[in-house]
């Protein structure tokens, strides 16, 4: 078996809850979580040509992570805000832009790792309404259908403990680490992940640091996760 640490992180375009935009507090807070690879929600600005919250030489020059590439342009780092970082050295083998249903612009980005048997990541923000948010769930299943091992990382939107996961039942065990919505007061486990069967979670959590409780209105979590080793 081998071990990695994903995290998962709503960065709200590095704007705190001081309402200041400071990428790199929020780099802090990514760096802090010790993490693999770490997928990014509204890593990029919403209007326009939708210019990165992340400047590209502070990740490069601030961090121990390199810049997945999974922008179809230069300015942004993300598509549909969805960003992947993962720590130098990582094996990151291709990638995968997704488009998904529904009612708002969505999507997800699919990253392929050469760890173990091969490890898959999918990072997704999904939709407000429960009726898109399945039927996107069920495009990620669909979109991972040849992946032996894969996890769904994001910012799931669902408020529900138990409703709302059905499309990825067959295949995938939903998990949350904790509350990580509102970064304040936290009362919801909006951020999840889904894990395929033949993993393993060794160790799961949200960060409560006082820097993350200010530098977005989510709260990141993390997972230690045991991926089967490869095959003669």
């Amino acid at each position: 078996m081998t071990q990695i640490r994903i995290a998962s992180y709503n960065m709200r375009k590095a704007r705190g809850l001081d309402q200041k935009r400071r990428p790199e507090r929020t780099l802090q807070v990514i760096s802090d979580l010790n993490a693999d690879l770490v997928v990014l929600q509204e890593a990029d600005k919403r209007l326009g040509s939708r210019p990165s919250a992340l400047p590209r030489k502070m990740i490069e020059t601030e961090t121990d992570f390199e810049l997945v590439n999974v922008s179809p342009n230069d300015v942004s780092i993300g598509w549909h805000g969805n960003a992947v970082l993962a720590r130098k050295g990582l094996d990151v083998m291709c990638v995968d832009r997704l488009d998904l249903p529904g009612f708002e612009p969505r999507g997800a980005v699919r990253v392929r790792l050469g760890l173990g048997a091969g490890l898959t990541i999918i990072g997704a923000h999904l939709g407000l309404r429960r009726g898109d948010r399945q039927a996107q769930l069920s495009e990620l299943s669909r979109f991972s259908s040849e992946d032996k091992h894969c996890i769904i990382a994001g910012d799931f939107n669902e408020w529900s403990k138990t409703k709302g996961f059905e499309p990825l039942k067959a295949r995938f065990k939903t998990l949350s680490p904790g509350k990580s919505f509102h970064a304040r007061r936290p009362i919801a486990a909006l951020d999840r992940f889904a894990l395929s069967h033949g993993l393993t979670l060794r160790d799961a959590g949200v960060d409560q640091s006082p820097l993350a409780r200010v530098a977005s209105d989510h709260l990141p979590i993390w997972s230690d996760i045991s991926v089967p080793a490869a095959t003669c």
